[in-house]
């Protein structure tokens, strides 16, 4: 599926449009950014609710496809202008990360 497509199932507020064509292959929920790094797949929907500017980095290093902001989660200052400027997709939902989770399973999508 494609970021676009995650984003329209999650019914999720667009935070940065880097490449919403990119294909998302697999998902990873975590908050502890040092895990995020080492263990999250490349093109995956990195789902957290972490919203400081190292979310970024750590998204870049991992080169995931978006970061999924869950449970309303607004980045912090500066968030938003790293994101443009590292090619970083960020999208926000009301979900849980478990249900945000669930509903991509259960559309069988990733």
């Amino acid at each position: 599926m494609t970021v676009q497509a995650l984003a329209e199932m999650l019914s999720a507020k667009i935070i940065n449009n880097a490449d919403f064509t990119r294909q998302v292959a697999t998902g990873y929920a975590g908050d502890l950014l040092s895990f995020v790094m080492g263990k999250a797949p490349a093109d995956s929907a990195w789902f957290t609710v972490m919203t400081n500017i190292n979310i970024c980095a750590v998204a870049h290093l991992a080169d995931v496809a978006v970061i999924v902001l869950c449970e309303d989660s607004e980045p912090m200052p500066g968030v938003t202008d790293r994101a443009k400027e590292q090619g970083i997709n960020i999208i926000s939902t009301s979900l849980d990360i478990f249900s945000a989770i669930k509903k991509v399973l259960n559309e069988g999508q990733i």
